[in-house]
């Protein structure tokens, strides 16, 4: 929240099941809220989110003073595309906030793989996340626990190349080449695994310990149009 000026009209892009957007909403904030239809979170809304194609922004240019996002932008197969549409619904002075997931997340989710599917199969598939299509229906086996997330997390690459593909380093380099500088960056200095392993056993104050020596599961990127070149 310190990140969004007061005032401002935002957009969320990937609002999943739109619990965030509406809790920006409580803090007096224009929000509008996009998802793919296709997205696992649409039967779960508690917030009027929009549909889209995942290319094409449905709305005007300079519409936006923020673009925000969450564990998101790893899961765009174009985006470049994305990106460009992004420009141009931001407004003069606009800028993007986005939460990324990081390298130390990726390995932390594939080495926790299977102690985490145990824990989801003696708990008869239970993982103490919010409710979602992956979290609902009957419970799953061990075993499909295991195919379920002995795989790539995003859009593009394999399980081991995320490592790389998750890095602040690459995620810098893709956002300048897609027209954006820096403004600011940091840790969220949370630890956690895409496996939920230990779900609320574990709580907040437990995971920003973690995060200290075992590193932030997720990574926020303050990013602003660049000024054309001369």
């Amino acid at each position: 929240m310190p990140f969004f000026r007061p005032g401002a009209r935002i957009l969320e892009i990937g609002a999943g099941t739109g619990q965030q957007a509406r809790e920006i909403a409580r803090r007096a904030f224009d929000v509008s809220a996009i998802e793919i239809p296709s997205s696992g979170y649409r039967d779960a809304r508690i917030f009027p989110v929009i549909d889209y194609d995942g290319r094409h922004i449905p709305f005007p240019d300079a519409s936006f003073d923020i673009v925000f996002s969450s564990n998101v932008l790893e899961h765009v197969p174009d985006l470049p595309q994305l990106d460009r549409e992004i420009l141009r619904v931001l407004r003069p002075g606009g800028y993007c906030v986005h939460v990324m997931p990081t390298h130390s997340w990726r390995f932390w989710t594939m080495l926790t793989l299977v102690p985490a599917a145990v824990e989801y199969a003696l708990s008869g598939g239970e993982t103490g996340r919010p409710h979602s299509a992956a979290a609902s229906g009957s419970p799953k086996s061990f075993f499909y626990k295991l195919r379920r997330h002995f795989g790539r997390h995003g859009e593009h690459g394999t399980l081991f190349s995320e490592h790389w593909l998750f890095h602040p380093s690459r995620w810098r380099r893709t956002f300048r080449a897609d027209g954006f500088e820096i403004v600011e960056e940091k840790p969220l200095g949370i630890f956690y695994t895409g496996n939920m392993l230990l779900g609320a056993h574990l709580p907040v104050a437990r995971r920003e310990s973690m995060a200290k020596v075992m590193g932030s599961a997720c990574h926020l990127y303050v990013i602003k149009p660049a000024l054309p070149s001369r």
